[in-house]
């Protein structure tokens, strides 16, 4: 198909990463079951780091970020979908090293395809994106952990980020007593309105003291920041408590020892969002359409069009998004 359509582009030029929207053909896309028209996408931390030439996430340019897309079937070879049919994709290869949902299309093998659950828009659906799916992960995997209702303080870190901030919702949803700890000192009323119970510095979970334990504080965690933060908080868990680690736009380096593991009985769940199995994928999107649903979701994010991201990509790397960025295509 000759068929022209809009894309934002990131091309290599002269050892600089340059991105810019611009005109490319569906046949230019990769070979897929599924043709889908983008309505809508969301800006992730790897959308950014994609964007900027980060190797380790994209390793060829011209490239079209993007590792969330929401949509309509425009084609499709599958017998599991047909014209019409409104669709999300998130994760897999998306937006790394195939074209993504930075685009008025994408084409993507049936595996990775999610009919939209009712009860969930495609507007809706790229609100939570990968970082609500991320987060609705770690709930699941605290709860697959736990005997018995979570009882006491959960703790969000960098609890004003994408993942953080629905983390924050969900939990509270959920009827948690949420504890969010974030470095925006003016956002706590922001976090108040999600759901959070109390709200704390980051410097409270960021112990530099070199003790291998410290006092008993949180019965789940949420973790999406990595590094030392990480470190202190396994440190803080109290018995038999579980911390979901998600995230490193702290640091990618764990330095911790074990006695939190064999002397409270604290487990360190690892969530990967990408390549969750499809049964799974499934059963969280439903519960994300469903009871799971908070609802604050329309406070939770911005809107911008593509020749409106640049910015956005430049500040998410500094962390200075609160919430999430949608992206109508």
């Amino acid at each position: 198909m000759n068929t022209r359509f809009k894309a934002l582009v990131v091309s290599e030029e002269n050892g600089k990463f340059i991105r810019r929207v611009a005109e490319r053909k569906i046949d230019d896309l990769p070979a897929g079951d599924v043709l889908i028209n983008v309505k809508y996408s969301s800006l992730n931390y790897k959308d950014a780091l994609s964007a900027t030439g980060n190797k380790g996430v994209t390793r060829k340019y011209p490239h079209t970020p993007g590792i969330d897309a929401a949509g309509i079937v425009s084609e499709t070879s599958s017998n599991k979908f047909k014209v019409g049919d409104e669709v999300l994709v998130t994760g897999y290869d998306l937006g790394m090293n195939t074209s993504g949902g930075f685009a008025e299309y994408i084409s993507v093998p049936t595996e990775w395809v999610v009919k939209l659950p009712k009860g969930l828009s495609l507007h809706e659906s790229m609100i939570y994106g990968t970082a609500g799916f991320t987060a609705a992960l770690s709930l699941h995997n605290l709860l697959q952990c736990s005997e018995e209702k979570i009882q006491g303080k959960v703790l969000v870190t960098g609890a004003t980020g994408g993942v953080g901030s629905l983390a924050v919702a969900l939990l509270s949803k959920n009827s948690y007593n949420v504890v969010a700890s974030t470095g925006k000192k003016n956002k706590t009323d922001y976090l108040k309105k999600l759901g959070a119970k109390e709200i704390i510095n980051r410097e409270d979970v960021d112990n530099k003291s070199g003790k291998p334990l410290l006092n008993r504080r949180w019965k789940a965690a949420v973790d999406t920041v990595g590094g030392n933060i990480l470190a202190t908080v396994i440190k803080q868990m109290d018995y038999r408590s579980s911390v979901a680690a998600c995230g490193n736009t702290s640091s990618p380096e764990l330095n911790t020892n074990v006695f939190p593991f064999i002397l409270r009985g604290v487990n360190l769940l690892g969530i990967n969002s990408a390549e969750t199995p499809m049964d799974l994928r499934l059963k969280i999107w439903h519960k994300l359409a469903n009871k799971w649903k908070p609802d604050c979701l329309n406070k939770i994010y911005t809107e911008r069009s593509l020749e409106q991201l640049n910015e956005k990509i430049d500040l998410i790397l500094q962390g200075k998004i609160t919430g999430r960025v949608l992206v109508k295509i």
